[in-house]
């Protein structure tokens, strides 16, 4: 159901209401037992041809429509010089119609200094989004991280200097050998430092990363009921530190939810620049090539290259629309995904799918606004498996 379209894809006013922009940035000084992103070393070479590229892929962007978020991720983007980030966000931003109502950079502790955080400050940046993981040497030195703690706050100080809007702080949990008293500590710790947005996310073992192979060999081992008591916990503690859930793995101040994520749960579209990086964008859902010189000699050519291409159906939109949507704690609106995508059979395909979640007590429906309970969030992704499941041909 998912690959092939039962029905053709009908542009809806609606549905384009919002357009982000994802940038990838995929030069790393190292690479992380836990990271299955797209990086390469930064050399000077590559970097140059990197950004010659970026220009002539910004310049491709629609001149007739205006983006709305801005999100440039990794790799670590924070690792280029403040003169290639300055160059960078200006070449963006002369190939954009307006200034983007949001943009967020993610940057590692290790790679924040202060030209390059003027320098993005004022490119117009609205959110520094760090990836701090952990505040535990022990365990950044288990995920490979090439940051320590002492780092962490050094780097802090910094953004704090610099002002920008809103900032975010990522954390993991679930990392092997971690005790619940450690991940309080993490909380608490990233709840001190008093940024607008924290991030967290269970542990995955995502083949072709050194963790995945520590699973194979049996060094570390999955433990889900102790994951559940992790994502408990954080829930629990994140609320009373002050931070409102409103996606599995996001929690905000009043008003500092990102803008850009959001739009992208909610299936609107985006560009995605760079290699490996992914685009739904005109009727259809692409990505980049995952390789830098694959991808800069295309665009040398005049040739943006795509792989993985896939025509969007109002089936296969609205299908997401629900999975995605559920994710949320706001969850999904049936009336607005059907005004959206009225071609489409999904949603009474999926109702008695709907029906057992709800005497199963995962489900909560009030009209047609569909959320998960707690329980349900707790198993998300399984119920996401499911949808897709009930829908495949």
């Amino acid at each position: 159901m998912r690959s092939q379209a039962l029905q053709s894809f009908v542009p809806n006013p609606s549905s384009q209401s919002s357009l982000g922009l994802y940038c990838h940035i995929p030069f790393c000084a190292s690479t992380c037992d836990f990271c299955a992103f797209y990086q390469e070393k930064p050399k000077r070479a590559d970097l140059d041809r990197y950004l010659t590229a970026m220009d002539q892929e910004f310049a491709l962007l629609p001149k007739d429509r205006g983006v709305d978020t801005v999100f440039w991720g990794g790799g670590t983007p924070g690792l280029l010089p403040a003169k290639d980030l300055q160059r960078l966000g200006r070449s963006m931003l002369r190939h954009l119609v307006k200034a983007p109502r949001e943009w967020t950079i993610e940057m590692a502790p290790s790679t924040v200094k202060a030209d390059k955080l003027a320098v993005l400050k004022e490119l117009g940046v609205t959110r520094i989004s760090m990836g701090v993981q952990s505040f535990d040497g022990d365990l950044l030195e288990s995920l490979g991280r090439l940051h320590r703690p002492n780092q962490i706050y050094t780097a802090w100080e910094r953004v704090q200097a610099a002002d920008f809007p809103q900032t975010n702080l990522d954390l993991i949990f679930a990392i092997p050998n971690q005790s619940m008293q450690q991940w309080e500590a993490d909380l608490r710790e990233a709840a001190k430092l008093g940024p607008s947005h924290i991030s967290t996310y269970c542990l995955t073992f995502e083949e072709d990363t050194a963790l995945y192979v520590k699973l194979s060999q049996g060094k570390v081992s999955i433990d889900e009921a102790k994951e559940i008591q992790f994502y408990e916990r954080g829930w629990e503690l994140l609320a009373e530190l002050g931070y409102a859930q409103y996606e599995v793995s996001n929690f905000s101040k009043p008003g500092a939810e990102c803008i850009h994520n959001v739009n992208t749960w909610r299936m609107h579209e985006w560009i995605g620049c760079g290699p490996s990086a992914a685009s739904q964008f005109e009727g259809k859902r692409y990505q980049r090539p995952a390789n830098l010189n694959e991808w800069a000699t295309a665009m040398q050519q005049g040739n943006p290259p795509q792989t993985e291409s896939v025509a969007l159906s109002q089936d296969l939109l609205s299908a997401d629309a629900v999975v995605f949507g559920l994710r949320m704690n706001a969850g999904c609106d049936l009336t607005e995904i059907q005004a959206r995508y009225p071609l489409s059979a999904v949603l009474q395909r999926l109702e008695p799918l709907f029906l057992r979640l709800e005497q199963e007590g995962l489900l909560l429906r009030a009209g047609q606004t569909l959320r998960l309970t707690h329980q349900g969030r707790l198993v998300c992704d399984a119920i996401g498996s499911a949808i897709l499941e009930e829908l495949a041909d």
